[in-house]
């Protein structure tokens, strides 16, 4: 089942931000994420805040009034932002949000394009089960606006994707990208690596697999045995084994290798692009401390140092939206502390690092060490005056982080 929602402080009825947050959205790129909570099945593996239709009943939510709902949040974002920027990017995440009808994604977008704007050669990215995205959506979906769709492969070996308790037909995934391709839409493929029974072998297939048809960006994420997960029961229970952390390590180097040599290049430790217009624009901005709106159950939002998440239910979500109130269920205003902290997490993950001169003087007296232990390139610093991952120092980010806060 989806994990709990953190406690945090009373988020106000309203939605309202002061000030100071709404001041940091003047000149920076803003995104909204919109979160659409229906999977036909759930995977053994995942502990997003996601729910089947048999889960839910006719309470208050369904695929049918989903749209609605989103909508309403989008009016109720707009009250509370006033004289928002434009929006730079959009991710229609789940979930699945192809189990929607194309024109209820299409109908979602467009009510933020009406009520924000969309600014020129916006970034308009959904997610999508291979077996639920037709050519025919694909096309509804480029002509209502959106540029860019993320297939969640996962893989290409049959063996590993019941593992994982995913149903696509490995063949869809070809189908899915070839029909986006000609829908005009720029393609991403997701890969996980690490599942159980999963040989180096399958995994440099699923590779293969996905850099043969070409798409224009690939995620590739080491399998998490996160609790409460059917995975981690039949781990616990011995029926699978756990992931190994020097299997994981071994699958991230060959998909390195095999990425690189194929013509796409790291941005962020999990993400390759064959260029640079096809990175993800809306996850560089998670990573660069962005602005954005979170809309849907559970959704996370972050502006101006103040974060917030919806309550996670749809139904719960749905009687918040519909009664005019905010959907927040609790929010948190950070600490510049805090903030450094994130910055160095989420900065040294990236192809561009950080800047020597915004580190502490404990994280630039850890710097020779990190170097000396083959972490940290060398002429990155030297010459750049910038802190960048080696391969092995992407394999120990975590630990590179710790050592540049001295915790």
């Amino acid at each position: 089942m989806p994990s709990a929602l953190p406690d945090g402080d009373p988020a106000p009825a309203d939605g309202h931000l002061g000030p100071q947050a709404l001041a940091a959205l003047e000149g920076r790129p803003f995104g909204v994420y919109l979160h659409v909570p229906f999977c036909a099945v759930r995977c053994g593996y995942c502990d997003f805040n996601t729910y089947t239709l048999r889960e839910l009943g006719t309470d208050g939510a369904s695929v049918a009034t989903f749209a609605d709902a989103a909508l309403r949040e989008v009016q109720l974002a707009a009250g509370v932002l006033g004289a928002a920027p434009c929006v730079d990017t959009v991710f229609v995440g789940g979930g699945t949000p192809t189990l929607l009808a194309a024109a209820d994604l299409g109908r979602m977008l467009g009510g933020i394009r009406e009520t924000f704007g969309l600014a020129p050669h916006a970034e308009v990215t959904t997610e999508a089960n291979p077996d639920s995205v037709a050519p025919d959506d694909l096309e509804l979906l480029a002509v209502a606006g959106f540029t860019r769709v993320s297939l969640g492969m996962q893989s290409a070996v049959p063996h590993v994707l019941a593992t994982l308790d995913r149903t696509h037909d490995p063949a869809n995934v070809a189908r899915a990208v070839q029909a986006a391709r000609a829908a005009g839409l720029q393609v991403s493929l997701d890969l996980i690596y690490g599942t159980p029974g999963e040989s180096l072998a399958d995994w440099r297939r699923s590779l293969e697999a996905a850099v043969a048809l070409e798409p224009d960006h690939i995620s590739a994420y080491a399998l998490v045995v996160e609790e409460g997960t059917r995975l981690a029961t039949q781990v616990r229970r011995g029926e699978v084994t756990a992931p190994e952390e020097d299997d994981e390590a071994a699958k991230y180097e060959i998909a390195d290798e095999l990425l690189a040599g194929a013509g796409y290049g790291w941005y962020e430790v999990s993400n390759w692009a064959r260029r640079e217009d096809a990175r993800c624009r809306h996850n560089e901005g998670y990573w660069a401390d962005g602005n954005w709106w979170g809309v849907g159950p559970g959704a996370h939002s972050h502006v101006g140092g103040v974060r917030w998440w919806n309550v996670k239910h749809p139904n719960a979500y749905a009687a918040r939206v519909n009664a005019g109130q905010s959907p927040a269920h609790a929010r948190e205003t950070l600490t510049e502390e805090q903030r450094y902290d994130e910055r160095v997490l989420l900065g040294i993950r990236l192809v561009d690092g950080l800047a020597v001169g915004d580190l502490r003087s404990e994280g630039r007296t850890a710097l020779a060490g990190l170097i000396a232990d083959g972490l940290v390139d060398a002429p990155s610093v030297l010459r750049r005056r910038r802190v960048v991952l080696t391969r092995r120092g992407r394999l120990l980010a975590d630990t590179v982080v710790r050592r540049l806060l001295a915790v």
